[in-house]
């Protein structure tokens, strides 16, 4: 009797060990779709980082070139009163 429970132990064990190999095996599998598809999505994220900078950028441009053409505005309108200032 006591042969049949060291071999259903032996079996057990080798059939637990066969399953946690096999579980190893899929984990790494797995780590690696993982790590794969984390790369691509930084990637897609440095790109989107990289547009909004340049938008930023541009935005900012044009908030300069905005100020410039309202200071230019308000000029041209005082030398528009100074011309036709009924003296």
């Amino acid at each position: 009797m006591e042969t049949n429970q060291g071999g259903a132990a032996e079996k057990f064990f080798r059939d637990f060990g066969k399953k946690v190999d096999q579980f190893l095996v899929e984990a790494k599998d797995a780590s690696t779709r993982v790590e794969a598809d984390l790369k691509v999505k930084f990637e897609e994220l440095k790109v989107a980082g990289e547009k909004l900078k340049s938008e930023v950028e541009n935005k900012e441009r044009w908030k300069e070139v905005e100020a410039s053409l309202k200071k230019a505005g308000e000029e041209f309108n005082n030398a528009m009163k100074a011309a036709f200032k009924k003296s």
